[in-house]
């Protein structure tokens, strides 16, 4: 089995904001050469997040409505956490509601999707530079498996 991770940075010019990544963590897998086994994507911050979903303008207007009502940015002294100085207690809350990080299995060296399933970099306090790793496990080749009516065996 091997392991193979690298960091991509992001720097979202605006507080909220969502890329589609998934051409990114695609070239990831290819430098890794893993054929068969899990692709983890996550956030390295607490108000920067990594999620599956449509790549569709609407939702994600959506979503940036909805975020915002659910946790609205201002007023600021609305949250205990911006009495540290801080002016982002919004941005925790809005990481929470939408995850931390994505696993996608690895078939046949693809990122193996659902239909219109693509991965996003959800950004919720933005204009400085975060990072996103991307892990991959698995092997080298495809692995032959052996079905019966008992058993399931792979080599």
């Amino acid at each position: 089995m091997k392991s193979y991770s690298k960091e991509l940075y992001f720097n979202i010019p605006e507080r909220m904001g969502f890329v589609n990544i998934t051409s990114q963590v695609e070239e990831v897998l290819i430098e890794s050469g893993i054929q068969e086994g899990l692709c983890l994507v996550n956030a390295m911050h607490i108000t920067a997040s990594v999620f599956i979903n449509d790549d569709e303008s609407g939702l994600h207007r959506d979503y940036k409505r909805w975020l915002e009502k659910l946790a609205p940015h201002a007023p600021i002294d609305q949250y205990d956490h911006n009495l540290t100085g801080e002016d982002n207690g919004d941005a925790h809350h809005k990481r929470q509601i939408m995850g931390r990080e994505v696993v996608v299995a690895v078939t046949n060296g693809r990122l193996h999707f659902g239909t219109w399933e693509q991965i996003f970099y959800g950004e919720f306090d933005g204009r400085r530079n975060k990072r996103v790793l991307v892990k991959i496990i698995g092997d080298l080749i495809g692995s032959t498996c052996n079905f019966s009516i008992f058993s399931f065996r792979c080599f």
